[in-house]
């Protein structure tokens, strides 16, 4: 399935009134199966199943790595998940909504990794990252999508949209773990709000800087000060807001 579909539609521009059509994003109903048991339903842009099962099923908790699963299979509107582990579904079925990050399995602080020092990354670099994952052909097209983007020192690795900002970040998190990624050396970077979601999602990968061209949140920059995550936000036309840990961004002290 495509990311968008063009709908017909009523345009009224001053005096002028035509029919037409508009590219609208897709959102559809995807239930996540592991190993025969139903572990969640997200509403989410149907692409990159794959990619987003694995995402998903790491930044949970589920599974350790990409190689703790024996298989994915893909068919229509589920994705069906084989681990090596055995795995206990406990309480009732999560639902992601396209808006939020759902249920989260865990805000404890003291439950969440913690991201040593070590990587810093230029301001201007980071900049330029938010400026390359905001040039989205799909993001000027409909304008309904949000775009995350995983980079290192040498440039990007990946961006993937979705109508939800946590799908896509799981998404180039799978990306990353199937491609045997070191997140600690990387940065993300996000056209949507850093929430506290976003940021228990960055410490379980260990990804050290978070970056948005929109805010944060307080409770986002509570676990970063505490866990050792860098955020960013409004970071556009040159300048950014450095909520926590700003010793990684070189040049801005």
């Amino acid at each position: 399935m495509r990311i968008y579909r063009e709908l017909p539609i009523t345009r009224i521009d001053g005096d002028s009134v035509e029919r037409t059509e508009h590219p609208v994003v897709e959102e559809v109903p995807i239930s996540v199966m592991v190993n025969g048991r139903q572990l969640t339903l997200a509403m989410m842009s149907p692409v990159q199943l794959e990619e987003f099962a694995v995402g998903h099923l790491f930044t949970e908790g589920i599974i350790k790595s990409a190689g703790s699963i024996e298989s994915i299979q893909v068919e229509k509107q589920t994705i069906k998940v084989l681990t090596k582990e055995p795995f206990k579904v406990i309480g009732p079925r999560r639902m992601i909504l396209s808006g939020c990050g759902g249920a989260s399995s865990s805000l404890d602080p003291a439950k969440l990794p913690k991201i040593p020092p070590g990587f810093e990354i230029g301001a201007q670099q980071l900049l330029s990252a938010v400026k390359t994952v905001l040039d989205s052909e799909i993001h000027r097209l409909t304008g309904g999508v949000h775009v995350v983007g995983l980079f290192n020192s040498d440039g990007m690795i990946c961006t993937r949209e979705d109508i939800g900002r946590h799908n896509a970040l799981d998404r180039v998190i799978g990306y990353g773990l199937g491609k045997g990624t070191d997140f600690s050396r990387t940065f993300v970077v996000s056209s949507g709000r850093i929430s506290s979601e976003m940021a228990r999602k960055c410490l379980v990968a260990g990804i050290p800087v978070a970056a948005s061209r929109s805010a944060t949140t307080t409770l986002a920059v509570e676990l970063a000060e505490r866990n050792g995550l860098t955020i960013c936000g409004f970071a556009r036309g040159g300048r950014m807001n450095v909520y926590s840990h700003p010793e990684r961004i070189t040049g801005s002290s």
